[in-house]
């Protein structure tokens, strides 16, 4: 069969260098519940259930510090810009290399890691949100503080 012409339905288009063994993928296309789950690596939590636990923690601490990172305070005045630069750069390179690995680690479809992550993400939002609500209510005393001692 000619490869521009179109294939009909329910066939597989012939191999293009010939040979009869192609590696084919089997991948999860719905959400499922259960430890034979296939997280970020070829093998791994490999239907061990300490090994699926581990995964489910290391993308719950990912996803913390993915929100954590996302919620970091401004550079402080007088710093320099090639400094401050870099150091945002730095923090802006390690947030965007959590978020796509839990994007890649989502794509597993496995329901316990989708929590993990959701939960992760939500619990340092908090984390991160309630570190700021304290510096600000800490600068905010400082100054009616210093208002009344004039």
């Amino acid at each position: 069969m000619a490869m521009d012409m179109p294939m009909p339905p329910g066939q597989n288009m012939p191999p293009s260098n010939g040979t009869t063994n192609m590696m084919m993928m089997n991948m999860q296309m719905s959400f499922y519940w259960g430890r034979k789950a296939t997280v970020l690596f070829s093998g791994w939590p490999n239907n061990n259930l300490g090994m699926y636990i581990l995964a489910l923690l290391f993308v719950f601490f990912l996803a913390m510090a993915a929100e954590v990172l996302s919620n970091q305070p401004p550079i402080k005045r007088g710093t320099n810009p090639l400094i401050g630069g870099l150091i945002q750069s730095s923090v802006h390179f390690f947030r965007i290399v959590f978020v796509y690995l839990l994007m890649l680690a989502v794509m597993s479809f496995n329901v316990g890691i989708f929590i993990a992550v959701v939960v992760g993400h939500t619990l340092g939002f908090f984390v991160a949100r309630s570190r700021a609500i304290a510096v600000a209510n800490g600068e905010d005393q400082r100054s009616s503080s210093d208002t009344l001692k004039i």
